[in-house]
């Protein structure tokens, strides 16, 4: 892959000396759906993950990483990060505040470190697949990797 090729997030991987593929898939009716993203790549949905922007009570905002055949529980995601309430953030405010697109939004190398929760089940497993940063591209690496770098909060987040 050359260089042009590389995103934020694999920049952030590879400062990490991380070991990760690169999956590339075509968006087909600009679907961008987690489930056909796992289709797409042929990754058990269980182990690709879906990045998702929240903003809470306080104005403060928050990411929550979980399988993509799941919904977040925004009661328990509150909770998580001690808000009364959470909600998704408008789909508009997304590029501004993190630098990434709908469908192409990673855990990793976001304009800001946003206080981050990774849904326990990753931890069911040795490896996770969420987005590389660009719609159709995703990075595989191990979750003990990930968790570190993101800073990830881990526990239960879906419905």
């Amino acid at each position: 892959m050359g260089k042009s090729k590389k995103t934020n997030a694999m920049r952030i991987l590879d400062s990490h000396k991380v070991d990760y593929m690169v999956y590339e898939y075509e968006v087909v009716d600009g679907k961008t759906d987690g489930l056909t993203v796992a289709k797409s790549v042929g990754m058990d949905p269980k182990i690709v993950f879906k990045t998702l922007v929240t903003v809470g009570t306080s104005k403060e905002m928050y990411v929550f990483v979980i399988p993509v055949g799941q919904e977040l529980d925004l009661k328990k995601a509150a909770r998580a990060a001690g808000e009364k309430k959470i909600e998704m953030i408008p789909q508009k405010d997304l590029l501004k505040n993190t630098g990434y697109v709908h469908g192409g939004c990673s855990p990793l190398g976001m304009k800001k470190a946003f206080k981050t929760f990774l849904h326990d089940s990753a931890l069911e497993n040795e490896r996770i697949v969420c987005s590389g940063g660009r719609v159709g591209m995703q990075v595989d690496l191990l979750v003990k990797e990930l968790v570190p770098i993101v800073e990830c909060e881990i526990c239960s987040l879906i419905k």
